[in-house]
C-alpha cells in the first residue's frame, strides 16, 4: 500500500468514528428530551379520587368472547 492510501484510510476511519459518536450523542439527547416530555405528561394527569374509592376486586378480570 502507498503511504498516501494509508493516511487517507486512517482519516476516513477517524471521520466515520467521529460521525458515529456525534449521531449517538444526538440520539441520547433526543431520548432524554422524549423521556422528560413523557414524564411531564404523566405528572400532568389529574388525580381522580373517585377511582381510589372503588372496591379492590374491580378491574382484575377481563371478560372476552371469541
Amino acid at each position: 500500500m502507498d503511504v498516501g492510501n494509508i493516511a487517507s484510510l486512517a482519516t476516513a476511519m477517524s471521520s466515520a468514528k467521529t460521525d458515529q459518536e456525534i449521531s449517538i450523542a444526538v440520539l441520547k439527547k433526543a431520548m432524554d428530551i422524549n423521556a422528560a416530555g413523557a414524564l411531564a405528561l404523566i405528572e400532568a394527569l389529574p388525580e381522580n379520587p373517585s377511582v381510589q374509592s372503588l372496591p379492590q376486586h374491580l378491574g382484575q378480570n377481563i371478560n372476552t368472547t371469541a
